[in-house]
């Protein structure tokens, strides 16, 4: 019951969260969960800045949230609710989008990684006074990050925890399972806005869920929904695109509004992701006008929404990214890298280097069957989704295969970044699409070919889902979709007949069978990670030190302890950390390790240490202070006073 309770609370109180955002969007007209995501977020964001601004806690920012949730019912009751076109099929996409969280819930890992980074975003949110963005920092003495200088996605996360009343660490563990039906609508919507089939929305959707939670198994990025940069690519990237290619078609102030709404929000909460979107948009578009000369005004509105409201966020960015050293970096930092992301990148020289086209394959089967598919789009060259799936991917394949562009791009948002732009290939558009025209050609021939599809691509191209790239797919298959896609646009210039497609919904969910079964099969419960804090530790630091303290430990206990309990620290790992002059990531963890060696009390002292962490494991250091906590493993001092 235990279990079932929390579940219930984290839906109610998510409902709640976005329950401003949803009457905003009513009152606009539109009825869509893209849309609502977009204005929930959106006045979060203005909720929170009034907060930074006060210096005020998070109390201040719910009953905000209220007021402006308020403020929207009252508009639209007295104007009157304008009449609002729904989403055909959309209700049954959300079931099927709740059972897949129900099946996540059982593989939600314990919370680690950059996770542990987030999470004590979060927790400070709760849990501290004077909130400020430089107040939510790991170091009291750091920079904002770059990617995460305004705490769009936390704030959205410490409301739902506050709502809900419950531990932050347990909502960024559970959340995804409330947030995955979500993904799955938002997915579904960005079909129906491109192809207007409720059969191609589904295998839009399918596509993507079995691509990104079935087929690395265990969940696979669904898992990490509660985290700003998996919510981005999943939530807030296909909102965005729902909404401007609605504003493509349709394009009404509340429509293009939203669109804006959705893509000031997704620079916020994850600015690099909002750029990369404007790549395939930005391709879509040419090709359109190209192949049929035709939605060149709504669609240059569409990509203005995308992009103006998000350029005027990342404007007021530029000096948090100029503090970085990945950003326009330096000979150092290139070949720190290029050495770092090594089997991810072909490189010529260390100033030439581009995506390695094995990355473009690496989701497995249903990528693998896109990128075969692409070509097929010239034979629906009148359609916006064959102009979306060409235009799209060209550009994309563009910007990471060609030397001069991949390098520029990483120059402006780091290596780091830069290679994960193959992400916004339109597999799952390419996959719908494609099936669809091969309906028309193989008839009733096609489900059958669609299984054993499924089969020997899931056998032979299952993905390679690690950091490194042990086996990804090979590489034809990128060059395959290169030279295809390129023939697809000269063929799309000089055919002139109807487009060659046809339902083909029971096809793709028989492709999409062996990769879902295959994924079940491996599902299991997760490992508890390694390197894990004492119970009795936290409990003790969460007693003994007061909120907003600097502790000083190791880098990683001090990475965890940060994510635990709402305190400060001063070295965490350094690469989760934003390498700018104020962090210094580097320094601070060549000075804990001299510390862990000499045990000069000058070194936590210079950084304004008030307690002190020792794990006996890394050191034999006993120092001379007031213990205020000791076990097998852990022992916790308090610093004395500076002068």
């Amino acid at each position: 019951m235990s279990v079932l309770f929390l579940y219930l609370r984290l839906a109610l109180a998510t409902a709640v969260v976005l329950a401003p955002g949803w009457l905003v969007a009513r009152s606009l007209g539109v009825r869509s969960v893209s849309a609502t995501l977009a204005w929930s977020l959106v006045v979060v964001f203005a909720a929170l800045a009034v907060t930074f601004a006060l210096g005020s806690t998070l109390t201040l920012t719910l009953v905000l949230l209220v007021t402006l949730g308020f403020a929207a019912f009252v508009l639209g009751a007295r104007r009157g609710w304008p009449r609002a076109e729904g989403v055909p099929g959309r209700g049954i996409a959300l079931f099927w989008g709740g059972i897949v969280g129900v099946i996540i819930w059982v593989s939600a890992p314990m919370v680690q990684g950059d996770g542990l980074f987030h999470l004590a975003r979060v927790r400070k949110l709760l849990d501290l006074d004077g909130l400020s963005l430089d107040r939510v920092s790991e170091f009291a003495d750091g920079s904002l990050h770059p990617g995460y200088a305004f705490p769009l996605w936390h704030g959205f996360i410490a409301l739902v925890a506050k709502v809900a009343h419950e531990d932050a660490e347990r909502v960024v563990t559970h959340l995804p399972s409330i947030l995955a039906p979500l993904a799955v609508v938002v997915a579904f919507e960005a079909g129906w806005a491109l192809f207007r089939r409720t059969w191609a929305a589904g295998a839009t959707a399918g596509a993507q869920v079995a691509m990104i939670c079935f087929a690395p198994g265990m969940g696979g990025a669904y898992v990490f929904l509660s985290l700003p940069a998996t919510a981005s690519r999943q939530l807030l990237v296909p909102a965005a695109l729902a909404l401007a290619l609605e504003s493509v078609r349709s394009p009404r102030l509340g429509v293009v509004a939203s669109t804006a709404a959705a893509g000031f929000v997704l620079a916020v909460v994850h600015p690099t992701y909002a750029i990369f979107l404007w790549i395939p948009f930005a391709g879509f578009l040419v090709v359109r006008a190209l192949w049929t000369r035709q939605d060149v005004r709504s669609g240059t509105l569409a990509l203005a929404a995308l992009a103006v409201p998000a350029a005027a966020f990342m404007l007021w960015l530029i000096p948090v990214v100029n503090d970085t050293a990945s950003v326009s970096p330096d000979p150092d930092e290139v070949r720190r890298a290029l050495e770092h992301y090594a089997g991810q990148l072909d490189v010529r020289s260390e100033t030439s280097y581009s995506l390695a086209p094995e990355v473009l394959t690496r989701r497995g089967a249903v990528t693998a069957a896109a990128l075969l598919l692409l070509p097929f789009a010239a034979l629906a060259s009148r359609r916006r989704w064959a102009a979306f799936v060409v235009g799209g991917s060209l550009a994309v394949f563009a910007v990471t295969l060609v030397p001069v562009l991949f390098t520029s791009l990483s120059d402006l948002v780091s290596i780091s970044q830069s290679r994960r732009a193959a992400g916004f290939v339109p597999y799952a558009f390419a996959f719908a699409g494609g099936l669809g025209v091969l309906s028309r050609l193989l008839g009733p021939l096609l489900p059958l070919v669609a299984l054993a599809g499924g089969i020997v691509l899931q056998a032979t191209v299952p993905g390679d889902f690690t950091y490194v790239l042990d086996d990804p797919g090979p590489a034809w298959i990128t060059w395959f979709a290169v030279v295809g896609g390129a023939t697809a646009l000269v063929v799309g210039l000089v055919r002139r007949g109807p487009p060659l497609e046809k339902a083909a919904g029971l096809s793709a969910a028989l492709f999409l069978l062996p990769v879902v079964a295959v994924g079940l099969w491996h599902w299991s419960s997760p490992d508890a990670p390694g390197g894990a804090l004492s119970s009795g530790l936290v409990e003790a630091v969460r007693d003994e030190v007061p909120k907003g303290s600097i502790v000083y430990s190791d880098q990683d206990t001090s990475y965890r302890l940060a994510a635990l309990a709402p305190v400060y620290v001063a070295v965490a790992p350094p690469g989760n950390v934003a390498n700018t002059e104020a962090n210094r990531p580097y320094e601070r963890a060549a000075d804990a390790k001299r510390f862990l060696r000499t045990g000069d009390l000058s070194i936590p002292a210079r950084y304004g240490a008030e307690y002190l962490v020792l794990d006996r494991t890394r050191t034999d250091v006993e120092p001379e202070l007031e213990e205020l906590f000791r076990d097998s493993r852990f022992s916790l001092y308090r610093m004395p006073a500076g002068p």
